[in-house]
């Protein structure tokens, strides 16, 4: 008997890390990194109207 040691991450959560180490260095990128956060979410709320 063998003792998984994998690690499963929460996704949402490790896409909240990933977005939380990207330093915008300008509004413009701070609005373009902002905005694909929103188009993922308007994506995912598609594919769960189903």
């Amino acid at each position: 008997m063998g003792k998984k040691n994998k690690v499963s991450h929460d996704k949402n959560l490790q896409n909240v890390i990933e977005d939380l180490e990207v330093m915008p260095v300008s509004g413009l990128y701070a609005r373009e990194i902002q905005q694909d956060r929103n188009d993922r979410r308007h994506q995912d709320a598609l594919n769960h109207e189903e």
